[in-house]
């Protein structure tokens, strides 16, 4: 990774970092964050005669090899302060919580601004809502590009930001037209390696976010960081990480709640982690207990499936949402443990 002394580079000073690593068959991708572009070198840079040539250079301040298969997602990389700020919040420097549909029912539009409007008085900062769907089965509903209007006149009259997911590059290029903030990868495309690459290109000169959900079947916490490194190599840093359960399932959960995770996620990485309970548990009655779980365990955040009637809801909201009360109680509540872990945190820090 190279680390200029200005915060911007010419194009011309980026020709030759260019023409230099091209030589030694590295590819240079350039990150741009709060204080400073950087530079990224994708392949083996631990040429000796290549950091001297790179350190020779009057504008570069060192240059930096993490031993680490994720260079740019490493908690000790340069983009270890890097602040990822949403219509007014920064993830992961409070609480953050994203509450709302599972699925948009483009057949009964007021039933979702009306959920927008009640997760707002809650206390929630974003807006989530599903336009389209992964279903199993071909012949179950799949989502409706109409639900898209339906998601941005929320956004227009909540003056929330607004999460859904992408599932191909046709949506992703939707949803970027439209105005969405952060784009939700799930499960089922955390390891679509082209896809995220795509995500990555397409969002590389704008403040998008990406919440990049766990895939199902991973083991490694190393497979999950990776999968958020695609994104990150072509330029935006703007990356959440999102436990939600994994598979096999636990007997009485709908997956293997994976909260949990969220302490080693912290010591690998800098990326948010905002944890997703509602699919992890997969029963509105025990998804206040999981939150309060993943607050404890240190998360920035919680994605909550929350709608005014979950009876009258369309895809996963019957069973997993809760209603707009509970969630306030959740957002109060969790943000009180979020409180007190982090004080004890700072205070063990203060003690070593």
């Amino acid at each position: 990774m190279i680390i200029p002394k200005d915060n911007r580079l010419s194009p011309e000073k980026e020709r030759e970092l260019e023409a230099i690593t091209g030589e030694f068959g590295i590819s240079l991708h350039r990150i741009v964050g709060d204080h400073r572009t950087i530079y990224a070198m994708v392949g083996d840079e631990r040429h000796e005669l290549l950091i001297t040539r790179l350190e020779g250079l009057d504008y570069v301040e060192r240059v930096d090899t993490i031993q680490t298969p994720y260079k740019l997602m490493a908690k000790d990389s340069e983009l270890a302060n890097h602040r990822i700020r949403i219509n007014g919040t920064v993830i992961g420097a409070g609480f953050t919580v994203i509450a709302g549909h599972c699925t948009i029912d483009p057949k009964n539009p007021s039933l979702f601004l009306e959920s927008a409007q009640a997760v707002k008085e809650a206390g929630a900062d974003m807006l989530r809502g599903g336009v389209w769907k992964p279903r199993t089965s071909p012949h179950s509903y799949q989502g409706d590009a109409r639900a898209l209007d339906i998601l941005m006149e929320a956004k227009a009259r909540t003056g929330l930001a607004v999460d859904t997911e992408v599932m191909d590059t046709e949506q992703l290029q939707l949803a970027l037209d439209a105005g969405v903030d952060m784009l939700q990868v799930g499960a089922r495309n955390a390891l679509n390696y082209g896809l995220l690459r795509d995500i990555g290109r397409s969002i590389k000169n704008r403040p998008t976010a990406v919440l990049l959900k766990r895939g199902m079947h991973m083991g490694k916490l190393e497979e999950f960081i990776l999968a958020a490194e695609y994104i990150a190599a072509q330029g935006n840093p703007n990356i959440v990480l999102c436990p939600r359960g994994t598979t096999p399932t636990m007997d009485g959960y709908r997956n293997h709640p994976d909260e949990s995770i969220t302490v080693l996620l912290k010591e690998k990485t800098w990326a948010p982690v905002i944890v997703d309970p509602s699919h992890s548990v997969g029963k509105a009655a025990y998804v206040p207990f999981a939150c309060m779980a993943a607050a404890a365990y240190g998360a920035h955040g919680l994605i909550v499936e929350t709608h005014v009637n979950p009876k009258a809801g369309i895809g996963d909201d019957p069973k997993q949402a809760v209603t707009p009360d509970v969630l306030a109680r959740i957002i109060r509540d969790a943000r009180a443990i979020h409180a007190m872990q982090a004080e004890q945190v700072q205070e063990l820090a203060q003690a070593s």
